[in-house]
């Protein structure tokens, strides 16, 4: 069973910037590959999205374009730069990923998780 490993989650001042790491075990780089958030009293959203050949990209509306996502298939690494950083991104990110390389989000039963990694972004 892969595993995911968040990292990069750390306390930053509004206007900040911050880069999420998502590593994955294993060799195998079919997967395509997500993050989502969850803040405190909130159900978990989608952030950002990239197809497991790092060709195609998606992002929630809210990011307004101070995100981007990429992937590095020979590490198996997923990264996510977030600029322009806001108090209302606080939140514990998750790193996710389909082993069919199926396009996130979806409805699919298969999908793998990570631990989560913790943004908090003070005014």
């Amino acid at each position: 069973q892969v595993q995911l490993v968040e990292s990069g989650g750390a306390l930053v001042q509004a206007g900040g910037s911050l880069r999420l790491s998502c590593a994955a075990s294993g060799r195998d780089s079919s997967y395509s590959m997500a993050w989502f958030r969850r803040a405190p009293g909130k159900e978990r959203e989608f952030v950002a999205s990239i197809s497991a050949s790092g060709g195609r990209t998606r992002f929630a509306a809210f990011v307004e374009g101070r995100f981007t996502i990429s992937k590095d298939n020979a590490k198996n690494t997923v990264h996510l730069q977030m600029n322009s950083l806001k108090p209302g991104d606080t939140a514990i990110y998750y790193c996710a990923a389909n082993p069919r390389g199926l396009p996130l989000p979806g409805p699919w039963s298969d999908d793998i998780w990570g631990q989560g990694t913790q943004v908090t972004v003070s005014s």
